[in-house]
């Protein structure tokens, strides 16, 4: 091998061996990083948006759940994220739940939209979109008093807090 081939190889495996403690530190800066959010933010950072109160009420706009699907939120009260979904029925009306019941809030799973029906993620009970706020207890979502008013559903703050029994820490 001659000297340039021989410089050539010495300078490409410098290169490499280089590069390795550079991604290992990238690594270890990344996840230091997520840690300190993750400590700072909780686990359920983000599960659902947030949202705030004027006048003790929160307003959502009406046209967000003309997509028949169902949306989550969640309201913090003090330490207590209380998290709910509102939804638009195939009849038309506007519910709203906490994301929640009677028999599984323990495990703190909430529901899921499968179509017309609400699913517990928990126990697998599925519930007719139609019926909600209508029926209520054991595995039922937990209705929300709600109203529509000036193009918003509207949902009054202690009405949201007495939902924080489902989901303080256990």
């Amino acid at each position: 091998m001659s000297d340039r081939e021989q410089k050539r190889v010495q300078f490409e495996s410098a290169k490499k061996k280089s590069f390795v403690p550079l991604a290992a530190i990238g690594l270890v800066l990344v996840l230091g990083i997520a840690l300190i959010g993750w400590k700072f933010a909780g686990p359920d950072f983000g599960k659902y948006p947030l949202v705030l109160t004027a006048d003790g009420q929160v307003s959502i706009p009406v046209s967000r759940f003309e997509d028949g699907k169902a949306h989550f939120f969640s309201f913090k009260h003090g330490e207590v994220s209380i998290d709910f979904f509102a939804v638009k029925s195939p009849d038309g009306v506007l519910r709203a739940a906490f994301d929640a019941c009677d028999v599984c809030y323990r495990d703190k799973k909430g529901y899921r939209q499968e179509g017309n029906e609400m699913v517990c993620v928990n126990c697998g009970q599925r519930f007719s979109i139609d019926r909600i706020n209508e029926v209520k207890g054991g595995c039922n979502p937990a209705p929300l008093t709600r109203q529509v008013a000036y193009g918003n559903i509207v949902i009054n703050e202690q009405d949201l807090r007495l939902g924080a029994r489902y989901f303080e820490g256990i």
